[in-house]
């Protein structure tokens, strides 16, 4: 069983007071594109992980049967807290498992399949574009434990970088697997 932990909790602290997540791109809030490409995919659960304002994000999503809401009471202290919150409610069937953010909204259901059909070769499978690595990361149920010692506001990334030998980098044409939003000016361009 695949699942996806979608990290929905953070503050937009580069957003001016608007909550990212809730922020309509083509006239829809940045948090559905995401959601509906991560179901797209061949998944079997989405773990949305939800913090800041969750019950306007949670409201915003609605619910679907392949879809779990947790609620990460740490999520003011960072990233880490919530991939932790996320991977504690992954399912006892999980074999291997993405982290997605929930502000990539161009990752399509391609990029997920193109990883999962890699997934036996290495512990952890990213995308790559242009050499840059991207989103979202699938791991194997085996980097459980490593995952679990990280800490702030770190992410995934740091799980790389200290298991260098456990990946495998996919290149990928597709620009969206880099491109996030932060800032009002992502919005714009």
């Amino acid at each position: 069983m695949i699942s996806a932990i979608l990290l929905a909790a953070g503050q937009s602290k580069r957003m001016n007071g608007e909550n990212k997540l809730v922020k309509e791109m083509r006239g829809i809030p940045l948090i559905k594109h995401s959601v509906k490409n991560a179901l797209a995919s061949p998944i079997s659960e989405l773990i949305i992980v939800l913090g800041h304002q969750k019950e306007i994000i949670e409201k915003l999503i609605g619910k679907n049967e392949r879809i779990k809401f947790v609620f990460n009471k740490d999520f003011e202290k960072g990233m880490a807290t919530s991939i932790k919150t996320g991977i504690n409610n992954l399912s006892k069937e999980t074999e291997a498992f993405f982290v997605c953010l929930g502000d990539m909204p161009f990752i399509n259901k391609d990029i997920f399949n193109m990883l999962i059909k890699s997934k036996s070769k290495k512990e952890i499978v990213v995308p790559t574009y242009k050499n840059k690595q991207g989103n979202p990361i699938l791991f194997q149920i085996s980097m459980k434990e490593k995952i679990m010692t990280i800490d702030g506001d770190i992410g995934a990334k740091k799980i790389l970088e200290l298991n260098k030998d456990k990946i495998l980098n996919i290149e990928t044409n597709d620009q969206g697997t880099t491109k996030n939003f932060n800032t009002l000016n992502d919005f714009n361009s």
